[in-house]
């Protein structure tokens, strides 16, 4: 019998009050969702990234009306938690914070991020105070839906050249004040970055991979206080680099030497079935 909302809400959460570090994928559709379910992963969250490009259009510009789309496709189609990307709110203004919140909530979402980015590479970063209002309205449309909906609050610096981590501290401070549930920087370069971050909040904190100059194992970048670590769009570009390659070999040697290391049909359709719950 398939999972209710509430369900998955109280088993997200849940997650994130156990000890331990655990790994939250980023599928791009319902079939690689399915996939990463039945392979046993306990929660799912989307990519802004993964799904833009699997639908033709750089990150950033499926739009919130797609986006929805998506997710509301997703969703039903696992027994698992789904969070989502959720971008920069699709708007500049808390109101569009908490629209998103509340639309992402009725397509099947228990989690979702928003972050501080502008939309304006020229000036990429909201100030403070304007990116705690944005989270504080998305903490409030959250608080009024009938299950627990962990919002993360995302600081962006380091994905936009602004390496400063005491800037970046201030800004999950802010956010977790706010009413964030989970905290994230993404890019942070080094384990000494991710270990004060951690120190220096009261949440949890969530991470791509790991120190993006270090190559650590899931147990190392939990051990640096950690509780979830994303991949954001990497499973997209594994599966597109094992797609271009094959298409590479077929229109240059015209072999077909790849087929040697691809899971048998009846493996997938199996992993399929499993990831249903």
């Amino acid at each position: 019998m398939a999972k209710s909302q509430a369900e998955k809400a109280a088993a997200f959460e849940a997650l994130h009050k156990a000890p331990g570090v655990f790994v939250i994928p980023n599928p791009w559709d319902p079939g690689s969702a399915r996939t990463l379910a039945g392979l046993g992963f306990k929660a799912l969250t989307t990519t802004s990234a993964g799904y833009a490009r699997s639908i033709g259009f750089p990150d950033y510009n499926a739009g919130r009306e797609h986006v929805m789309a998506h997710i509301r496709a997703m969703a039903p189609m696992v027994d698992v938690p789904l969070a989502a990307d959720l971008e920069d709110g699709f708007g500049p203004r808390p109101e569009d914070c908490a629209e998103t919140i509340r639309q992402g909530a009725e397509a099947g979402l228990v989690g979702g991020s928003i972050e501080d980015f502008t939309g304006d590479r020229g000036d990429p970063i909201h100030s403070i105070e304007k990116a705690a209002d944005r989270v504080r309205a998305a903490a409030e449309a959250a608080r009024k839906l009938p299950f627990k909906f962990m919002l993360c609050a995302r600081a962006e610096n380091y994905l936009h050249g602004r390496a400063d981590l005491a800037d970046t501290i201030k800004r999950l401070q802010a956010f977790q004040d706010a009413g964030a549930d989970v905290l994230f920087a993404p890019g942070l370069n080094t384990s000494d970055e991710v270990r004060e971050v951690c120190r220096s909040i009261d949440r949890p904190f969530n991470i791509v991979r790991g120190p993006r100059k270090e190559a650590l194992t899931v147990e190392q970048v939990g051990a640096l206080g950690v509780k979830r670590i994303s991949t954001g769009g990497m499973m997209h570009a594994v599966a597109m680099s094992a797609m271009i390659g094959a298409a590479k070999e077929m229109a240059g040697p015209g072999t077909f030497e790849f087929t040697k290391a691809m899971p048998h049909a009846g493996e997938i359709d199996a992993l399929l079935n499993k990831g249903a719950g």
